[in-house]
């Protein structure tokens, strides 16, 4: 479907399935920070979401044929006496259980997201909001009851001590969130319902840290690097640090 845009440039959103010439591709056009890209979970299934899933797998291109966003999200089912239905374990969980439940033929009953990516040329022009609705749209064509999203707000970064569930409450006099991506989540037709503590780690050496970050990590403790959600637990003695990000739960019921 074709969009037009507040700066006037027109784009295309589609699914995969639509432009399959996109399965066997690498899109993400997030602009990540590099330690964000040693998730062992993302490293081992992100980039094969668009063959897997392309049914709920969006691109948005521009006139150029360029691929300007980018919306990956997986087919699973949730509930039941194995399964939470908003499990602790956020991102990792939903595309673990996704992966294992492709490989059995287990029919789904929901759609989680895993990313909703603008580039940045492309960025504060309605384009996430569109994806998000886009999304929606096919999740709801494709007979799933669920779409699900383990979201990173988008100011956290900037207050990576606060506590998440206390940062999701936060809302504006209209009732609104505070956060924008987690407004246009609720503005879409979103509700927060829980945390996702666990959501996603990163661990590694400290030189691997310093390489990635350009932080020094020579005291033990928690270290607030640019980007995070949370601060990462650094430990001279044992060489190593880990981040553990929390995520914020949103349900669209579809």
């Amino acid at each position: 479907m074709r969009h037009l845009l507040g700066s006037g440039r027109a784009v295309e959103i589609t699914t995969v399935a639509q432009r399959p010439e996109f399965a066997g591709a690498a899109i993400d056009v997030g602009g990540w920070g590099d330690f964000m890209r040693h998730n062992r979970i993302s490293e081992a299934y992100f980039w094969q979401t668009l063959e897997a899933f392309p049914a709920t797998c969006l691109v948005a291109t521009a006139e150029d044929g360029s691929v300007v966003a980018d919306a990956h999200a997986v087919q699973l089912r949730l509930g039941g006496r194995d399964r939470a239905p908003l499990p602790a374990g956020g991102w990792e969980q939903a595309v673990v259980w996704a992966f294992a439940d492709a490989r059995h033929g287990v029919v789904p009953d929901t759609a989680c997201a895993l990313n909703i990516s603008v580039a940045r040329g492309f960025q504060e022009q309605g384009l996430a909001s569109r994806m998000l609705t886009a999304l929606r749209e096919t999740v709801a064509g494709l007979g799933l009851g669920n779409l699900l999203a383990p979201v990173r707000p988008t100011f956290k970064e900037f207050e990576p001590r606060t506590p998440m569930v206390e940062y999701a409450r936060r809302v504006r006099p209209d009732g609104l969130p505070c956060d924008p991506w987690l407004r246009t989540h609720v503005r879409a037709g979103g509700q927060i319902v829980g945390i996702a503590p666990t959501s996603w780690l990163v661990s590694g050496t400290l030189d691997e840290w310093r390489r990635w970050t350009g932080l020094a990590f020579d005291r033990s403790g928690a270290v607030e690097v640019p980007g995070a959600l949370t601060t990462v637990h650094c430990d001279i003695d044992s060489g190593w640090a880990v981040y553990v990000e929390p995520n914020v739960w949103v349900r669209h019921e579809i």
